[in-house]
């Protein structure tokens, strides 16, 4: 596999969605959680979302109950805590495996193509951001701890390309 756009994912409401629906898009991909210290970065995810949205950014927000199982609720409830809590707007996809044996294909890709500290494929904790280029290849990743309002230099430099 040599892009993104081969992949597809069920969004939140269950509809499946191809990502070559992106194709030409700056993709910030994260692994989410409604039950964890860096939850309030909802907020500034959306802000992202808002000053970029026009330009070409898509924020993608993948539930994980993987981490200390902070994320146990139906799509249902996770989809409506995001709203009302953060007026989370961007696109928000169904729970899934971000490591391990049952991890996403979107999330297997984008650990092989931008490795984490030391090397290491792993996700290790919920809010890990992957940055992708309008041509489908992961520019960066992001520790959990890099809040999403030091990305603006990042994304407007991918929107640019």
């Amino acid at each position: 596999m040599t892009t993104i756009y081969q992949l597809e994912a069920d969004l939140i409401n269950g509809n499946e969605k191809h990502f070559v629906d992106y194709k030409d898009k700056v993709l910030l991909i994260v692994n989410t959680a409604s039950k964890c210290g860096f939850t309030p970065q909802f907020a500034g995810l959306e802000k992202l979302h808002q000053a970029y949205h026009d330009k070409g950014l898509e924020v993608l927000g993948f539930p994980c109950n993987q981490f200390g199982g902070q994320d146990p609720g139906t799509l249902s409830e996770i989809g409506s805590f995001c709203k009302k809590n953060y007026g989370v707007s961007f696109t928000m996809f169904s729970k899934v495996d971000v490591k391990g044996r049952d991890a996403h294909p979107i999330f297997r890709f984008l650990t092989r193509e931008a490795k984490g500290v030391l090397g290491s494929q792993n996700i290790k904790w919920n809010f890990t951001k992957f940055l992708v280029g309008r041509d489908g290849q992961v520019l960066q990743r992001y520790a959990p701890t890099t809040k999403p309002e030091t990305l603006h230099e990042d994304i407007e430099r991918a929107l640019s390309t």
